[in-house]
């Protein structure tokens, strides 16, 4: 029983998928198989039902997979500290995120981080609010970055920074006479644009709406989109508004290219949270991000 096969089970079973396992640690499906059917010779046991293409642990890989979780972290501590000793920590660091956070928050997040350890590398992964939580709670993801707090038992929220969504309008002479704050029986006629399913920015605007006995059905939707630029581009060339992160339209303000305006009675205030999961121990690279997360929001957070 050696490392690599103990990653490659690991994977498989976080991922359900022998291909995505193999995307993930960079080998191929046949390596993958490889690994995992010496494993299970190895351990005279199976691992892993292969039924009706779906893929599960076994009573055994379940009592597995604990043990290689732990003997995976004592290897990443021994790499850590042996890094440390030397004075250059490497490693990787797997976040996913909303749209919001992994366009406009993590990128300085992770250049901050870089100045401090240069050598660790990062991968973000791009999943909706909903899509981070279901995947740390089922072991497929480390920990995310989401703009609406899911509640579950095996989840911590951690507030990191205060957000608030506003209707994004052309800068045209259509909304010139607008004030900075409108009712939202001026904007019932208005052709919209929205976020696509299971994304933060919807569920809220839905959950407000609803306070005023408003559905989205009831609107004029013209188009569901997920990517915030996109959306962006379609408003400048006319296609409808949508309301978005005040956060992502801050050089489209500067610039004049787009328009923003608050809801009366309407709040559209929000927070972003750092979600781990409850249960899992994290590496010891990962829980240093993790503490340069929360360090880097304070002092953010001091100095608004």
């Amino acid at each position: 029983m050696d490392l690599r096969q103990l990653e490659t089970f690991v994977a498989v079973a976080k991922f359900k998928s022998f291909s995505k396992a193999a995307d993930h640690l960079y080998l191929t499906q046949p390596t993958v198989s490889s690994h995992i059917a010496n494993l299970e010779k190895e351990l005279n046991t199976i691992l892993i039902n292969r039924t009706n293409r779906k893929i599960s642990l076994t009573k055994a890989g379940d009592i597995l997979y604990d043990y290689a979780l732990n003997i995976l972290n004592l290897k990443d501590g021994a790499i850590y500290k042996l890094g440390e000793y030397k004075g250059k920590i490497v490693g990787n660091i797997e976040i996913a995120s909303s749209t919001i956070p992994e366009q406009y928050i993590l990128p300085q997040l992770f250049c901050q981080f870089n100045k401090e350890f240069p050598d660790v590398t990062f991968q973000m992964l791009h999943y909706d609010s909903q899509q981070v939580v279901e995947g740390i709670i089922q072991d497929r993801i480390d920990f995310g970055i989401v703009g609406a707090e899911i509640p579950h038992p095996q989840l911590n929220y951690v507030e990191l920074i205060n957000d608030e969504l506003v209707l994004v309008t052309p800068a045209t002479s259509t909304y010139a006479s607008f004030d900075e704050e409108i009712s939202i029986e001026e904007i019932l006629n208005e052709r919209f644009i929205f976020r696509e399913i299971g994304s933060g920015t919807r569920k809220l605007v839905e959950s407000k709406l609803a306070d005023f006995k408003f559905d989205i059905s009831s609107l004029n939707v013209v188009a569901y989109i997920e990517n915030t630029e996109a959306i962006k581009q379609c408003i400048r060339s006319g296609l409808g508004v949508s309301f978005l992160s005040q956060k992502a339209i801050t050089d489209e303000l500067k610039a004049g290219s787009l328009k923003s305006f608050k809801i009366k009675d309407l709040n559209l205030e929000r927070k972003f949270y750092f979600v781990y999961h409850k249960y899992r121990n994290p590496s010891p690279l990962e829980s240093t991000f993790q503490n340069f997360v929360f360090n880097y929001f304070q002092k953010a957070n001091a100095s608004d």
